[in-house]
């Protein structure tokens, strides 16, 4: 079982080799890859000091393409399964086997690291929790399945559905909107709990200030993935 690790980064010197370096620690059977989305800081010169194993895109993608790079590669290069993993830190690489455990064991299509089921570690703001809530409650009436964090992007899909992301992938915020392209498709969705931590470094791409427009938009974007034609 060939198993990726897909880690988007973009302005990530903070935390890269930290995250990169507890991948290889914690993370046996597992390879991966760094997705640098054309990063303005020393992001690249720090995967190239390290030897990483790294892409360096040409120009800046966005997380919903940096993520699609890493499932092309995937794909393209024969893996089982594949894990997006984010760069900032927050991720613990030691939850990925029991991620992996789950989505064999249940047959399942995608599985994810939700950090609500036992509601340990790092759960956002206030503010971002009242969206998860909101997405959890408009996916749950568009599909009838509930996913608890829609928007982790901790999450681990079979070859099948990296297939479908390599070539149908959101540009922004893409985690909620990629879920229900999934349940559309009448694919598996677990999750199993996880603990996750403060970003390490870096900043949010969600602002205070961009979190209507981040609602509205990822509304849009769901309430059209439901009326799409493949």
């Amino acid at each position: 079982m060939k198993r990726l690790i897909i880690i988007p980064a973009y302005n990530e010197e903070a935390s890269i080799e930290s995250t990169v370096k507890a991948i290889l620690e914690r993370a046996e059977g597992f390879d991966y890859v760094v997705i640098n989305d054309c990063s303005t800081d020393r992001t690249r010169e720090i995967c190239e000091e390290n030897d990483f194993h790294v892409i360096n895109l040409p120009q800046n993608l966005g997380i919903g393409g940096a993520v699609q790079t890493g499932y092309l590669y995937g794909y393209r290069n024969g893996y089982d399964e594949a894990v997006q993993v984010d760069g900032d830190g927050q991720h613990d690489p030691a939850f990925l086997g029991q991620m992996a455990e789950c989505l064999e064991r249940e047959h399942a299509d995608m599985v994810i690291g939700s950090r609500f089921i036992e509601k340990k570690g790092f759960q956002s703001s206030g503010m971002r929790r009242v969206g998860i809530r909101y997405f959890t409650g408009l996916i749950k009436a568009l599909t009838g399945v509930k996913v608890t964090d829609p928007t982790s992007g901790l999450r681990m899909v079979n070859r099948d559905v990296m297939r479908f992301f390599a070539e149908n992938y959101p540009k922004d915020y893409p985690e909620p909107e990629s879920v229900v392209a999934i349940l559309r498709r009448k694919k598996k969705v677990k999750e199993i709990p996880v603990v996750m931590k403060e970003r390490a470094g870096g900043v949010s791409s969600i602002s205070p200030r961009k979190s209507i427009y981040y609602m509205i938009k990822v509304s849009m974007a769901i309430l059209i993935e439901c009326i799409r034609k493949y």
